[in-house]
Formats: structure tokens, sequence, C-alpha cells
């Protein structure tokens, strides 16, 4: 009899053990600090690795620091990381290799709070922009429209009301931008926090 109780008590714990999410199989977080408030983002570089690292080396190197949201749609998602408040584009390293598929595979799709790479009809084309989605847009994962989707490496785990504090900002056309606040939201900084590199 005590010997089963004691198997009971080793399952039970060891299943309690199972339940609690391992701090060191967590990503890296990142701090954003903006106009608008803060916001923490963790990274997720063992389901998208080189997207992950990408973006992480974008922040190691202060590259975000200044840049603003440069498009936002409220129900749909923000976009920063690649122009000044005056909207210059910054140099960027060379892109990198979707890696949309591979997300899907590791359980990250485009659903709400999560980030992706921002690129162009070229599936191969990201660099620095990334965006984040206000709602699920499920049609942006792999393979959406054009076979390829956009990579998720990322999701805002506090902070959240900040983003949608910036999807109601006011906004307007400006050149060849469109959705563009019409008060610039500055990305103020972004650095990974030190407890997790």
């Amino acid at each position: 009899m005590r010997n089963a109780l004691r198997i009971l008590l080793f399952s039970a714990v060891a299943q309690a053990a199972s339940l609690v999410p391992s701090v060191a199989a967590a990503g890296p977080l990142v701090e954003m600090k903006t106009s608008q408030g803060t916001l923490v983002v963790e990274v997720f570089p063992d389901k998208t690795p080189k997207t992950a690292e990408n973006f992480l080396q974008y922040v190691r190197d202060g590259f975000y620091n200044g840049t603003v949201f440069h498009r936002v749609i409220d129900g749909f998602m923000i976009q920063g990381g690649g122009f000044n408040p005056d909207l210059k584009q910054k140099d960027t390293r060379a892109p990198i290799q979707n890696e949309a598929e591979a997300g899907v595979k590791g359980g990250l799709r485009n659903q709400t709070a999560t980030l992706a790479m921002a690129r162009t009809a070229n599936p191969h084309s990201a660099s620095a922009q990334f965006f984040i989605n206000l709602k699920d847009n499920g049609f942006l994962d792999h393979p959406g429209r054009d076979g390829w989707g956009y990579a998720v490496f990322g999701k805002v785990v506090q902070g959240f009301e900040v983003v949608q504090k910036i999807a109601r900002v006011p906004t307007g056309d400006s050149g060849f931008h469109q959705n563009v606040p019409l008060t610039p939201v500055v990305i103020e900084s972004a650095k990974i926090l030190p407890d997790r590199k």
C-alpha cells in the first residue's frame, strides 16, 4: 500500500512538472520602447533560426533605434523597422531566406500578437522590416497566396495593449507610402533583455 502511494505521488509530481514551461527552452526577450509605450517580444530561434537571428542581430546593432512604424492598418497589422521618421529608408544587410514553411511546421502561425518578417513580392526579400499581427491572419501562413507566406519569428508577450494603441493612431498617405501615422510612432530603443540571450 505504501509503495503504491509512493508511485502515485511520484507520478503526480512528474506530471505536474511536465506542465511547467522550461525557462531554459524559452527564447530571447527583446524590449522595445516606443513613443506609445513599451512592449516585450519573445523570439523563437528554435523554430525559424535564420529569421530570429536576423532580427536579433539588427537589435544588437541598434538598427531599430529611431525607426518608426510606418504602416498601420487597424484590424490587420502594424509594420516597422525600416524607415526613419522622415520616411527615409535605412540601409540593411542582405535579405534572408524565407522560413515560413519551417515556422508553420514548428507551430508558428500569423496569429494575434505574433511578429513576422515583411517582404516584397520576392519571397526571399525580407531584411529588417517586420510586422505585428493585430488578429489571426491565416492567409499569410505558408503556403499563402504565393506558395511561400510570411515567416513568424516572435510574439509580443508583454505590452500588446501598446500595439493596439498604435493600431488606433490616425493615419494618411505620404508620397508613395500609405497608412502612415500622421504623428510618427517611433521605436526609441530595442534591446535584448540580459536574463535571456
